[in-house]
């Protein structure tokens, strides 16, 4: 497991984390939360060797293979699948070792061994299967990844750490460059992972699928709790409510001793007492009030006068190149329509979004737009074109020459750009802080017509919620492509599928549309021909009968454990039934020996700790072992 003891944690001259004693267990899923800049990416950096504590330790099991995610790929010509295999280096060394022809004999032998003990010749079907899970096709296998685009790279930086067969595994906001698609085939990947894993994410949904704990840092304390991120969030909510309530009686408690000790000190006759009660007043251990981090507070201002209908696309075809994405597009938007597209990888959701905008050509058909339509359109790339050495302010007074400073600075406190910040350069400034100053200076405008691609990606929980409050009170009119799915549930009335070179009404909610995103899915994973089925179902058979030979060696000293201690329990359950009588009979205090007595008393209360102990270990005994029988994906 691994062990924070009295743990400290700064970055410079910045205390983020203070007094921290916890323990994550082996098998743990763990969601680490906490507001941007609380200490998240540090508290990784210190897993992982990059960062040492400033008091305290950080214990890991020694031999732990330690998994995470690599921020930059470079432009090789190795071919995606190929890439990916490189996550499992001693899966990667055996097959060097084997393919150079200096083995012999029993070596060889020994590298086969360990080839399917580690499942290895199933290595390339499981690739694939972590590839297609996260949206890439099969003929995507073989292109070079310097054929990839930045996004399409981080997922197979991702698809490489999950190949690493890590016994922790690190994924920091993982979710950000993929789809609601691939995310949701994640949760459930990770959900069955049988390692430790430590995830930082800021999408409830997907905690709740795929964690059993969650690591809370706030006030620099961080606090383990049990369960996923929903259960955290009632857990937390009675903890503040329990303080705030401690505090509230001890605010009473303080203003009652303070109005005697002013009332009487002056008294010779009460003096004592005045002296008393001021001395229990500076001894009281005081209660800080409940905090609960600001909340974000924005609103969409109105929006301006929509035409009817805003926007007409009739058998519109578009596309990049000589590829055509979408083809006899049939799309009438309304005042008020709030729709949500929805579609597999590359489908080209983000190509009917830019469409929308008038940001692609239409090759074929027309695209209609009302007098009057102002649209807001916000994209990730975007924030690309916001200005490295102008700030926060200086970017809203060029939007708004004719307005007054404290009016901008007010609004911009709304995205929590407060005081020095708002006058900062915006080049140092993180993706989820970009994100924020997009959306303050897209929203300024006053849109009636809103186009969101993929809005929460690098926004903290407080931030999307606070987003999704303002889209569920937004008077326009929107569209919104978006893997967070408790924004689509709460702002969008209606869902487009955008698949197969087309856009058509999707009659369902959120939920039909996983259950029609898992068939499809199913439908297309089956092989085309015997040949290849035959290949698949003996690398599963092989995988399957590794997994079960895995789980056999795992819980072998589980057992003789349990076994040992069931044993010992029952002869100490025994002996303190024997010690419980001997001391509740009145005649062995008829002529007490006092130091048998105190001998007996002694030996009963070390039993008890025993017992205690050991039935403890037996409960955490068992609760491995019932993991081991959950159904591994």
């Amino acid at each position: 497991m691994i062990q924070f003891r009295s743990l400290a944690l700064a970055r410079g001259a910045r205390r983020l984390i203070e007094d921290a004693t916890l323990q994550i267990h082996a098998g743990w899923r763990v969601g680490l939360t906490g507001a941007n800049g609380s200490g998240k990416s540090s508290l990784f950096a210190l897993l992982t060797g990059g960062l040492h504590p400033d008091r305290g330790s950080c214990e890991i099991p020694p031999g732990w293979r330690i998994g995470t995610v690599a921020q930059e790929t470079p432009a090789l010509r190795m071919p995606a699948l190929d890439f990916v295999l490189e996550g499992d280096r001693e899966l990667r060394a055996i097959e060097r070792e084997l393919e150079g022809g200096e083995a012999a004999g029993e070596r060889i032998a020994e590298l086969h061994a360990r080839l399917h003990d580690i499942g290895g010749y199933a290595a390339r079907a499981r690739a694939a299967a972590l590839l297609g899970g996260l949206g890439f096709s099969e003929h995507d296998l073989a292109r070079a990844v310097a054929e990839f685009s930045g996004g399409w790279r981080m997922r197979l930086n991702l698809a490489r750490a999950l190949m690493s067969r890590a016994d922790l595994l690190l994924l920091d906001e993982p979710t950000n460059h993929l789809d609601l698609d691939a995310v949701v085939w994640l949760e459930k990947w990770l959900a069955g992972f049988a390692g430790t894993l430590i995830v930082i994410a800021h999408d409830r949904d997907f905690l709740d699928g795929c964690v059993t704990h969650i690591a809370h840092i706030a006030d620099r304390r961080l606090r383990l709790y049990t369960g996923n991120y929903s259960s955290f969030e009632w857990q937390r909510a009675a903890e503040l409510a329990q303080q705030q309530a401690l505090y509230d009686k001890q605010q009473r408690e303080i203003a009652h001793l303070e109005r005697f000790i002013n009332r009487f000190r002056a008294k010779a006759t009460k003096a004592r007492q005045a002296q008393s009660r001021l001395r229990a007043l500076e001894r009281m251990e005081r209660v800080s009030a409940a905090h609960v981090d600001a909340p974000f507070v924005f609103r969409f201002p109105e929006p301006a006068r929509a035409p009817d209908p805003l926007l007409v696309l009739d058998g519109v075809a578009a596309g990049y190149g000589d590829r055509t994405v979408l083809d006899e597009i049939r799309l009438t938007l309304r005042p008020g329509t709030r729709l949500g597209l929805l579609g597999p990888n590359g489908a080209g959701k983000s190509t009917l979004i830019k469409l929308i905008a008038g940001e692609v050509p239409v090759r074929k058909g027309r695209r209609l737009a009302g007098r009057g339509l102002v649209v807001g359109y916000f994209a990730q790339h975007q924030l690309e074109q916001l200005r490295a050495d102008e700030s926060p302010l200086a970017h809203l007074v060029r939007q708004e020459p004719e307005a007054r400073e404290q009016t901008l600075r007010d609004y911009l406190g709304g995205f929590d750009f407060h005081g020095a910040q708002a006058d900062a350069p915006v080049g140092p400034f993180s993706g989820g802080e970009r994100s924020r100053l997009a959306l303050a200076l897209l929203i300024r405008r006053r849109p009636n017509l809103l186009l969101l691609d993929e809005p929460t990606n690098h926004l903290d929980l407080e931030m999307r919620f606070a987003l999704t409050r303002a889209l569920a009170e937004y008077e326009g009119s929107l569209v919104l492509v978006s893997h967070d799915r408790a924004l689509l549930r709460a702002v969008c009335d209606a869902f487009v599928v955008v698949a197969d070179g087309g856009a058509r009404d999707f009659d369902g909610d959120l939920d039909d549309y996983l259950e029609w995103l898992a068939a499809r899915r199913a439908a297309r994973s089956v092989p085309g021909d015997a040949a290849e089925q035959r290949r698949a179902r003996m690398a599963a058979r092989e995988q399957a009968e590794a997994g079960r030979l895995e789980q056999l060696a795992r819980r072998r000293p589980l057992l003789k454990e349990v076994e040992q201690l069931e044993r010992a329990l029952a002869a100490w359950h025994e002996e303190k039934r024997e010690l419980d009588e001997q001391l509740a009979d009145p005649a062995f205090y008829a002529s007490p020996d006092i130091d048998q007595l105190k001998g007996v008393v002694l030996r009963q209360q070390a039993v008890s700790q025993r017992i205690d102990e050991a039935e403890h270990r037996w409960l955490e005994l068992n609760a491995q072992l019932e993991a081991f029988r959950e159904p591994r994906r």
